[in-house]
């Protein structure tokens, strides 16, 4: 194992919750009940695909231009922004920390693949930017989770090859994207939606370098 490629929300920090009101808000803006339920179906997607998902649900699609869809989004983006510029290193999830800082003490390379167009900022108000060694423009790829172009592209960014990478994910798009990406696969959630990962554990804190090491080479094994 040479690097280790996570991804933000329900991983690093948990701002689901921002966002399912945020898109709750939108929804009501729109008329679309957005409830705890269908966000299930938002996680791990982007921006817009999350917004296709919410018109979809109200029979919308076709009522906006490409146009407004955009002024969409970056309102729904404003509400979220406006959430977590309050956010502080004591929103990392428990043991993160430890495990960026003892990946960086084993010399690992670190990478951020998360279809959050906020990540940059959010790891600045952890204060754990200056921890990963690279982080994937969500913007510039074909094709966002469940396909693997994010991954395979924090692996180049890096210079690692992808199988000498480790995913973590909490979402079952995140995980199918790595695996697509010939990654091993570290879910964090539940073990049944999450069985396509090579291992899967319920909580962060149970993430560690051995776990991931042993993971890898469980992983390597398997191929």
């Amino acid at each position: 194992m040479k690097a280790v490629l996570f991804d933000l929300d329900g991983v690093i920090t948990d701002t689901a919750h921002y966002h399912y009101k945020a898109w709750r808000w939108l929804g009501e803006e729109i008329g679309v009940v957005v409830d705890e339920a269908f966000n299930e179906e938002l996680k791990g997607i982007s921006r817009s695909e999350s917004l296709e998902k919410i018109l979809e649900k109200g029979n919308l699609t076709t009522k906006y231009t490409q146009t407004e869809k955009n002024e969409l989004t970056t309102k729904k983006n404003d509400v979220y922004q406006k959430m977590i510029e309050e956010m502080t290193p004591n929103d990392l999830l428990p043991g993160i920390q430890e495990l960026l800082l003892d990946l960086k003490e084993k010399q690992l390379k670190i990478g951020l693949a998360s279809a959050s167009q906020n990540g940059p900022f959010i790891l600045a108000k952890l204060n754990i930017a200056d921890l990963f060694d690279t982080i994937v423009d969500p913007t510039t790829l074909k094709a966002g989770k469940p396909a693997p172009d994010i991954f395979i592209q924090g692996a180049k960014q890096l210079a690692i090859a992808p199988v000498d990478c480790v995913g973590v994910e909490d979402a079952i798009a995140g995980v199918s994207a790595i695996c697509a990406a010939n990654m091993a696969a570290v879910g964090v959630g539940d073990a049944v939606q999450l069985k396509e990962a090579t291992k899967v554990v319920p909580t962060t804190d149970l993430l560690t370098y051995p776990l991931l090491e042993k993971t890898w080479q469980d992983y390597r094994n398997e191929g």
